[in-house]
């Protein structure tokens, strides 16, 4: 879970070090607006899964319209065979 990043704490701690306070409050500020590009792990997590449902739904088409294909081949195939046999 992400965890809310104390800007006031962070600029304490840094003038505490010795960092003078317009410049500890600064650092703190622009910590705290990298913090918007991150997610969580429960974000990424859902994220990944409808990924992987939307590829295998892919998967499933193709295959199923290369098995459409084959059948279609093979049944134009036989037909194309019956029809070169002599006849009774």
């Amino acid at each position: 879970m992400a965890q809310a990043f104390d800007t006031l704490a962070a600029a304490k701690t840094l003038h505490d070090a010795g960092m003078n306070r317009e410049h500890a409050e600064a650092v703190a500020s622009i910590v705290r607006q990298g913090q918007g590009e991150l997610v969580t792990e429960a974000t990424l997590d859902a994220r990944l899964a409808a990924l992987e449902a939307r590829l295998t739904n892919r998967l499933y088409a193709v295959a199923g319209a290369i098995v459409g294909a084959v059948f279609a081949s093979a049944v134009a195939v036989a037909v194309a065979i019956l029809q070169a046999l002599p006849g009774p």
